[in-house]
């Protein structure tokens, strides 16, 4: 293979350039990519790009690292390799080279992209074993563009014609990455013979069917699949490293990060993650991409993680791929999803532009976050609280996803960011005493089947002071007939009847005075859930206080018939105080699911109540003020800092933002280690020097009109 030696020798220039960024071309080059600009070439752009607009993007948006199309489906530079489907309008030009070359002469760092889902009919002629195939054996057609075949992930296309074009890239040009989107096959199994072959040799089954569920096969093959899967990343990632060492290839991954995969394979193989979730669609609220840095925080602390978000609206089966989304929505989505850890990638679909009005959002929200980015970009993350992520049971089918329980961790995110109370996430799987380090509370929305060991988890952080708030079916297990509470002994009840349900017209009375039914006054009783469970207090258990309880059913028609005809009495929900000085609180119903579905101010109160009386004493920091904020707090050696991002919008939980409201009369007051008399604070957006209030132990500061953010960076 030959390439023209004045791009080689211009390739080998860059290496040399003045004021290089420091961590270029090492192996943890990726901590320096923290401002992404993504261009996926169309196939007749390589005869109209305008590389310096492209330039002038990048150099005006501060980017630092640039993800460009180069091959796999189709080609964007003169590549050597056979059935590598070239560019129809590529001619003797090479966009690819062209853009690696203009975003190293700006210091930055380079990934190059690759689709390997599809082919054309050439190669599918020449290649008939490369093509995923149905039940039947046949080709599956591309459902967009006729002629096209989709590929099957566990074919020689895979392992050896993407891994050729992954190195042909590597050796070629001066990159730092490959990333491959789509890689993963067509969501459902690939029946060519040679598949089938080696499922049956590595497990025992023949490859399962939709048509029966029930196969054993099924288990057997989405465990297979995910150990395929995993072994393609550590092919293609030793193939490029090969070649250079400090070069990775990072297959895409969703919100999922690597849940789905082989840990012990991959888990080295990720030195960063791309969260590929373009844009707020249907009843998707406004918080969406901080809950994405969160998450993928909540099971891997220190690695990066980035999130894909597209210049145009996105909206599940609606694609509208050249067009533009409302300025203050595409600043919305950057500015969020950076105040909460998630780094800022832009995605640009065509290089030909259609309609400007994409690139000024970006440069605002991209400057934006270059400006917070010394304090934010160095500090660790931090909260008294934290929601348990948990995945639930896995479908039958590798596609399938677990059982709908978004709802329930949906209302209980949206009920702790209205009552403004920080909080990150633990994932399940890394629940531990050290990943509960300076929690004092953990809040479970509905998380059956834990297993013994977080139980023991759970259990013993209670034992040592920490405070659980559960609700719904969280740590329920067993077979029909015979479930258990597994928490029951710390709440102080046992499960006495499953969930039943849905219910309507279901209320709870309050039957104690308690911090919990604070807010309620002039009320007798509030609506409770459509799904509950029935338990009772445990005698034996000390410290318990019941303050609602069920109202018995009764009809919700004919209306003569709706009246209650017993009195309250089973416990809806109950409160303890243990020895330890730990607290917890169990809710027997789905208020976060109740919550989210109909947002009744009563349910949201309830789980902000419950969350403050667990935590004991008045939280570390708070921002007082009116409108809707999402809060991140980060620490170091003697600095605090917190981000407080502006979401009060009319579209707050529907769809693209048109306007958003500045916030004014806002403070934020923080408790200071003990000891401390004086502080100081800036304001890091607005970049001046404020005054501090202290007294008591706690700093406060009042901030000015808030536009998207500001960040209170607290110093002593």
């Amino acid at each position: 293979m030959t390439i023209s030696d004045d791009r080689r020798t211009a390739v080998t220039l860059t290496h040399a350039q003045p004021g290089e960024v420091i961590g270029l071309r090492t192996p943890e080059w990726y901590r320096g990519a923290t401002r992404w600009t993504q261009l996926t070439f169309t196939d007749d752009d390589p005869a109209t790009l305008d590389v310096d607009f492209w330039i002038d993007v990048m150099r005006r948006s501060a980017s630092n690292a640039l993800c460009l199309s180069a091959g796999g489906y189709m080609a964007f530079y003169p590549t050597q390799i056979p059935w590598h489907h070239r560019s129809a309008f590529l001619g003797d030009t090479d966009p690819f080279g062209a853009l690696v070359e203009g975003a190293r002469s700006l210091g930055m760092h380079v990934m190059a992209r690759v689709d390997p889902h599809a082919i054309h009919q050439d190669a599918a002629d020449a290649h008939p074993e490369w093509l995923a195939r149905d039940e039947d054996g046949q080709p599956i057609p591309h459902g967009s563009v006729p002629g096209l075949w989709w590929t099957d992930p566990f074919s020689s296309y895979h392992t050896e014609f993407t891994t050729e074009v992954a190195r042909e890239i590597v050796r070629e040009y001066d990159v730092d990455a490959v990333f491959a989107n789509r890689w993963d096959g067509p969501r459902s199994v690939s029946h060519t013979e040679a598949t089938a072959q080696r499922f049956t040799a590595d497990t025992g089954f023949a490859l399962p069917r939709v048509a029966n569920l029930n196969d054993p096969a099924w288990p057997a093959y989405a465990a297979w699949h995910s150990r395929r899967l995993s072994e393609l990343v550590v092919l293609w990632d030793d193939a490029v490293r090969e070649i250079k060492p400090h070069v990775r290839f990072i297959p895409n991954r969703g919100a999922a990060l690597t849940r789905d995969l082989v840990h012990e394979l991959v888990d080295d193989r990720y030195p960063m993650f791309f969260v590929d979730k373009q844009g707020r669609s249907d009843l998707e609220p406004a918080w969406t991409p901080g809950r994405i840095g969160k998450r993928a925080r909540g099971l891997y602390p220190d690695r990066p993680v980035a999130l894909i978000t597209s210049v145009g609206p996105e909206h599940h089966e609606l694609r509208w791929k050249d067009s533009v989304a409302d300025p203050e929505e595409t600043k919305a989505l950057v500015v969020d999803g950076f105040a909460q850890g998630a780094l800022p990638w832009f995605t640009k679909f065509k290089a030909e532009n259609f309609d400007d009005r994409w690139v000024q959002p970006i440069v605002d929200a991209y400057r934006l976050h270059e400006r917070c980015e010394p304090v934010i970009g160095r500090l660790r993350y931090t909260a008294e609280v934290a929601i348990l992520d948990s995945r639930g049971t896995a479908g039958r089918t590798p596609w399938t996803p677990p059982p709908g329980r978004e709802a329930h961790e949906d209302g209980v995110y949206q009920a702790l960011l209205e009552a403004r109370i920080p909080f990150e996430y633990v994932a399940d799987e890394a629940l531990s005493a050290d990943r509960l380090a300076g929690i004092r509370v953990l809040v479970l929305p509905a998380t059956p089947e834990l297993t013994p060991q977080q139980v023991g988890v759970i259990e013993e952080f209670v034992a040592a002071g920490g405070a659980v708030v559960a609700a719904h079916d969280s740590s329920v297990r067993g077979p029909a007939g015979s479930r258990e509470l597994a928490l029951g002994e710390i709440f102080g009840v046992r499960l006495r009847q499953d969930v039943r349900g849905p219910l309507k017209n279901k209320y709870m009375a309050i039957t104690a005075d308690h911090p919990l039914v604070a807010g309620y006054e002039g009320a007798q009783r509030i609506v409770a859930g459509s799904l509950v469970l029935g338990v009772e207090q445990i005698p034996t258990a000390e410290g318990v206080t019941v303050p609602f309880r069920f109202v018995p059913d009764y009809p919700d028609l004919p209306m003569e018939e709706v009246y209650p005809r017993e009195a309250p009495h089973e416990p809806a929900v109950i409160a303890r105080e243990h020895a330890s000085g730990g607290r917890t609180v169990y809710v027997a119903f789905n208020v976060g699911e109740i919550y989210w579905e109909a947002l009744q101010s009563d349910h949201g109160r309830l789980i902000a109540n419950a969350v403050r009386w667990a935590l004991a004493d008045s939280p570390r920091v708070q921002v007082a003020g009116r409108g809707l904020v999402d809060l991140a707090v980060q620490e170091g050696e003697r600095e605090l800092a917190v981000s407080v991002v502006n979401l009060t919008n009319p579209m707050a939980m529907r769809g693209q933002a048109h306007e958003l409201i500045p916030l004014t009369g806002q403070s934020v007051r923080m408790r200071l280690p003990e000891g401390v008399q004086e502080a100081r604070a800036r304001l890091v957006v607005a970049g001046e020097d404020v005054p501090v209030s202290v007294s008591e132990g706690h700093a406060e500061v009042a901030l000015p009109a808030i536009d998207h953010l500001e960040v209170v960076h607290l110093t002593w």
